[in-house]
């Protein structure tokens, strides 16, 4: 969670149209910015359900969520497995499920995880420090093609290829070890005029291989659409993406569940008896206001999205 994004921090809490005593999920937990927020408009006998994978976020949010504990409970987990969570905790339905799928800020400062590609560490990037795949074991173990496909596909790097390319040759040699050492490379595979422009060079390398190591897409996909099943009527979902693969995910699977009737046109009555599940409340997604953006250059690719379920 960005903790700079305040009005669409707040726009994504007041997307959820909050009853007092319902049960909300925070996927993202973070650094429970969102999770106080929505905490703190919860009564006696509501509940929020708070997710993270991460040890460092669920104890910075224990602290941070103290004064509303009795009706919070932290999960550690991924938030895929969003559907046995609740069962496991015997919630059959909820009011609102909210997703911000940006790095959170402390994950990236914290040098020693690996995320950032201007500070030095070790190849990790894991949001799961107890997982086996690490960013270590794609640049060095992965095939060849396999490196060039997730940095195209995740990272939308058109130079994928000789990126690949580059990594490649030099684990021949040795393996490459840190944040540092891959920055090279990366910049190595890309031609120096395209290296001048569009940002850091590395972005978009780092940005792949980050979401290969923790699976994001395929975990934001089966997240958002067990999350809409869990609905109640009338609950929602509010997600903030932060690049185009993730918003377009959202997109299609809030447009999937808003679909009507799909029988061929001509025909006298509805043959295939489908309803849609949501209402796509934003048709266009909301964006952090140029002060937001100007105050904080993570914010800039930030989308929000909301959809309410309907009633069958």
């Amino acid at each position: 969670m960005f903790h700079h994004i305040t009005v669409l921090h707040e726009e994504a809490v007041d997307g959820l149209n909050i009853k007092p005593g319902g049960i909300y999920v925070d996927c993202t937990l973070g650094g429970a910015g969102h999770s106080s927020l929505i905490a703190s408009r919860l009564t006696e006998g509501a509940r929020l359900i708070s997710i993270d994978q991460d040890d460092t976020a669920l104890a910075a949010a224990r602290e941070r969520l103290a004064p509303y504990m009795d009706h919070v409970t932290l999960v550690k987990s991924n938030f895929r497995r969003i559907k046995q969570i609740l069962h496991d905790l015997h919630i059959t339905q909820v009011d609102g499920v909210l997703f911000d799928l940006g790095v959170s800020s402390p994950q990236l400062d914290e040098a020693e995880r690996g995320f950032s590609y201007n500070a030095e560490a070790t190849l990790d990037m894991r949001m799961d420090q107890q997982q086996e795949l690490t960013a270590y074991s794609i640049v060095n173990e992965w095939e060849e093609s396999e490196i060039a496909s997730i940095i195209f596909k995740y990272g939308e790097e058109k130079f994928a290829r000789r990126i690949a390319r580059e990594i490649c040759l030099a684990r021949a040699n040795k393996p490459i070890e840190t944040t540092e050492e891959l920055v090279e490379l990366i910049k190595r595979g890309i031609p120096a005029p395209a290296r001048r422009t569009g940002g850091h060079p590395a972005k978009r390398t780092f940005q792949a291989i980050r979401i290969a190591v923790n699976d994001e897409l395929n975990a934001f996909q089966e997240a958002l659409e067990d999350s809409i099943e869990m609905l109640a009527p009338g609950g929602r979902t509010s997600v903030i993406t932060f690049h185009s693969l993730e918003d377009r995910i959202c997109k299609q699977t809030y447009q999937e569940y808003s679909k009507g009737c799909i029988c061929p046109p001509g025909l006298p009555q509805c043959a295939c008896g489908q309803k849609p599940t949501l209402k796509i409340i934003t048709r266009k997604p909301i964006i952090p206001t140029d002060v937001e953006q100007e105050a904080n250059r993570r914010a800039r690719s930030a989308k929000l999205r909301i959809a309410e379920k309907l009633a069958k």
